[in-house]
């Protein structure tokens, strides 16, 4: 933990060989999220997404059964959309009805913030997409360093994941 508290943006940058009306879906539409929600070994057994400004969602991950197979829950509310460019909203951890819960609650260590601010933009490039996700107020220290790693296997998931669900859309 960082004893000064010290604040910073998390900024992870991706470019994805799927055009960019596809990865906004991967981020706005249920079915996909739980395709690729989580990171590595998680899964997603659920997903409501209320999408409009001012909307909310609520987001399962489910850890592998060597870690317990607990559910995670975090919901949060969307504040900006902007269709195929920028998605802002905000994060918190939850129970499984969407009611805020402390972190500490749940054992998670002091640097872990309430709070986080997402910004996602969605750049298109040709048939490619540049995917620039920001993440706002977090302490830097061992949890912003595995809120990078989860989000960076998350994303993994949607580039090996999402083109084949494509389909299921249309």
């Amino acid at each position: 933990m960082n004893p000064n508290g010290q604040k910073q943006d998390l900024v992870i940058t991706r470019v994805f060989d799927f055009p960019v009306e596809l990865v906004w879906k991967a981020w706005t539409d249920p079915r996909l999220v739980m395709l690729w929600w989580g990171p590595a070994e998680y899964t997603s057994p659920s997903c409501e997404i209320n999408f409009r400004e001012g909307g909310t969602y609520l987001f399962c991950m489910r850890s592998p059964e060597h870690q317990g197979s607990r559910d995670f829950y975090s919901t949060g509310q969307y504040q900006k959309i902007v269709p195929l460019e920028r998605l802002e909203f905000t994060q918190y951890l939850s129970d499984k009805d969407g009611n805020v819960i402390d972190p500490a609650d749940v054992g998670m260590p002091p640097d872990f913030p309430k709070e986080v601010k997402f910004v996602v933009e969605f750049v298109k490039l040709g048939e490619k997409t540049e995917l620039r996700i920001t993440e706002r107020n977090w302490t830097i220290g061992q949890m912003s360093e595995y809120a990078v790693i989860g989000m960076n296997q998350s994303l993994d998931k949607l580039a090996a994941r999402i083109g084949h669900a494509a389909s299921l859309l249309e």
